[in-house]
């Protein structure tokens, strides 16, 4: 499954930590990030992370490219409520292609434990499913 790992800046330890939690789940899947995040969790953890831009350059909005594009199969995207974002008209595009595409999306830590352990047990194997109808249509 391929993965993306998104934090806010008031966030970002907690990706981490939660990267390191989940190591070897995380580590049995593709995974992507916006920069500052992937470079983090793959300083502190060794994980293998393909690496875009920072979110506000438009690390989110490649991200959302790929989920409208059904390439990405789970979110994290743990988000930072209380402070206002410079880019936040991204950040709600990311959520509503989550919902658009039916691609599961933790924004906190709670959500984001029940998510991992469902992909650990095999629960989002519906994806591989979703995303190879959507193949067949692009290539019709």
């Amino acid at each position: 499954m391929n993965i993306a790992l998104i934090a806010h800046d008031k966030k970002k330890d907690d990706i981490v930590r939660f990267a390191l939690a989940y190591k070897s789940i995380l580590n049995e899947h593709s995974m992507f990030a916006t920069g500052t995040t992937g470079s983090r969790i793959m300083k502190e953890t060794g994980l293998k992370i393909h690496r875009f831009q920072s979110g506000p350059l438009g690390g989110d909005q490649e991200i959302g490219a790929l989920i409208a594009n059904n390439k990405i199969d789970v979110v994290f995207f743990f988000r930072d409520p209380l402070t206002v974002q410079s880019h936040e008209p991204d950040v709600s595009a990311l959520v509503r292609l989550c919902d658009v595409y039916a691609v599961p999306l933790a924004t906190n830590m709670g959500t984001a434990e029940i998510i991992i352990k469902g992909l650990e047990r095999g629960d989002l194997s519906w994806r591989k499913i979703a995303s190879e109808e959507k193949g067949d249509m692009n290539e019709q």
